[in-house]
């Protein structure tokens, strides 16, 4: 890894209680730039600056949180922010026909509408200023469906393509925006999948009920769930080079299937993908 920046810059970096969130908050303070990390829990917050960093209540579900949160930071700052790394979020596994609506918005709240929010109130602050940086937390399920994973897969799909837009709209701004896009990588991403799976699916009564059950082994297994699993320090990596380099790239896949699947997105018809995915 690189040496430390000689200059340091601000960044509000949201979901920091575990993961990636985590990795990267503690990787940025330790190489000097100014880390806010935040967490939905009061608990977890307590933990962070425990830790040494500064770290706030953001709850991406809540307008009321995220401007407060916001406004905390920008106090702090004399009212600047050079960077937003936007990584809070979980996966609601389930067929989609097993998905009702409020699953679905429940998804859609958490990994797209606070991140848009967060995203909306940072800008002015950063078209003022004339610089900044906003860095997206997107997935390999951002371009490749996978089945089982639907309601993840749109929000990625969807955070896509509002980054794409944003980052045509802010052209000439000084404002970079760039995708991250990790495949797996070591967390508690699926204890937490788990969790919405027991809440909003209904398993024995659907007829995708023997595929839920090696559903369920995986999201219960100790160790790495699939093959070519990286540790967070992997989108650290990347982090870094989207906050801290004069030309940052729109894109940064982390894992080989991130890479895999973006080539075989690009060479094959849909129908053979398909084949493919389906095997997944």
């Amino acid at each position: 890894m690189d040496s430390p920046p000689q200059s340091s810059r601000s960044i509000l970096i949201t979901g920091c209680s575990s993961g990636i969130g985590l990795c990267v908050a503690r990787g940025l303070h330790a190489r000097g730039h100014r880390v806010f990390a935040t967490a939905r829990r009061r608990r977890d917050v307590a933990r962070l600056n425990a830790m040494g960093l500064e770290s706030l209540v953001l709850d991406l579900d809540d307008d009321h949180s995220i401007r407060t949160a916001l406004a905390q930071v920008l106090e702090r700052t004399g009212g600047r922010l050079f960077a937003l790394f936007n990584n809070g979020a979980y996966g609601q596994p389930g067929a989609l026909e097993d998905l009702d609506r409020e699953a679905l918005r429940a998804q859609f709240e958490t990994n797209l509408f606070g991140w848009h929010e967060l995203t909306r109130q940072v800008i002015p602050v950063m078209r003022r200023q004339g610089e900044g940086r906003i860095i997206q937390n997107s997935s390999v399920l951002g371009f490749a469906a996978m089945r089982m994973r639907g309601a993840y897969n749109a929000s990625k799909f969807a955070l896509e393509g509002l980054s794409d837009t944003l980052r045509l709209e802010l052209h000439g701004s000084g404002i970079h925006v760039c995708l991250i896009e990790p495949g797996p990588i070591e967390s508690h991403f699926r204890a937490n999948a788990y969790l919405k799976w027991k809440q909003h699916v209904d398993a024995e009564h659907s007829v995708h009920r023997e595929a839920y059950r090696a559903l369920e082994e995986r999201l219960v297994k100790e160790g790495p769930a699939a093959p070519f699993t990286l540790p967070p320090e992997a989108v650290l990596k990347r982090v870094i080079h989207a906050l801290e380099s004069r030309h940052p790239r729109p894109r940064y896949p982390v894992t080989f299937p991130t890479y895999l699947f973006a080539a075989l997105k690009r060479l094959l018809p849909t129908r053979a993908l398909d084949r493919i995915l389906r095997k997944v």
